[in-house]
């Protein structure tokens, strides 16, 4: 059965490095978007761009292409952005799908759920660079994308753009808790992800917050849209289905 699903990226990432995971659905017969979001276009700002631009962006989107039923996947920073949608398009959203995502409680912001000790170096950066913020590269390839060679790792490296730092410190405006959303909700967890340390777990830590959710798991990184999309599209299909 061919069903709608929108693939939000993360932090330093645009809609197209989700394309091939999104080439792959549309093989099985699933029809599949890949916005970019605001602060994370070309000519985009950093400075004046915050979270609630973001998810204007996304909001917008599904407007002009005239969505429903969707099945909305969001990818690490994207799960702040898909949070906040169900709350703005009422009977929109068909499934909410958190791929190794950051899942808000009100008021919280991602920065406040990442490791403290990556906050006061991010800072820095920000203030130093125009409230951008960008990856090094030694983080990228030992916690990002851990199982892919070298040169996978560094041709991904080179499509990343620096990210709009407010997104990252705006608090999540939830009505609600996620939990009492009456929709389906579905976690994908790539079980060698360490983008988040252990410690501070994606799985169960933030997909509890779900309430009740489907888990999906496989073997990968966080960035699996590069070092395994056909797995991921699959896993997505999994995790979006009824």
């Amino acid at each position: 059965m061919a069903d709608t699903y929108v693939i939000v990226h993360g932090a330093w990432h645009t809609g197209a490095e989700m394309e091939a995971t999104a080439t792959h659905m549309r093989k099985r017969g699933h029809m599949v978007h890949c916005p970019t979001l605001a602060g994370n276009r070309p000519g985009d700002d950093p400075a004046t761009i915050g979270l609630s631009d973001a998810v204007d962006s996304l909001v917008d989107f599904l407007d002009r292409h005239d969505l429903h039923d969707v099945r909305l996947v969001g990818h690490s920073y994207g799960g702040m952005v898909i949070s906040h949608i169900p709350f703005r398009l009422p009977g929109r959203i068909r499934r909410l799908v958190y791929w190794n995502a950051f899942v808000p409680l009100d008021g919280e912001c991602l920065r406040d759920l990442g490791p403290p000790q990556n906050r006061k170096t991010f800072d820095s950066a920000a203030a130093a660079s125009g409230q951008s913020v960008m990856l090094p590269y030694a983080v990228w390839r030992e916690t990002f994308i851990n199982d892919a060679d070298d040169t996978l790792a560094r041709s991904s490296y080179a499509l990343l753009k620096p990210h709009p730092y407010r997104t990252l410190t705006d608090p999540a405006v939830l009505p609600q808790p996620l939990a009492t959303l009456p929709i389906g909700k579905s976690y994908i967890n790539a079980r060698q992800d360490i983008a988040m340390p252990h410690s501070l777990p994606w799985h169960p830590r933030l997909s509890e917050r779900l309430g009740l959710f489907r888990l999906v798991e496989c073997d990968g990184s966080h960035e699996l849209c590069f070092t395994n999309p056909e797995l991921l599209a699959i896993k997505i299909e999994q995790a979006g289905r009824d």
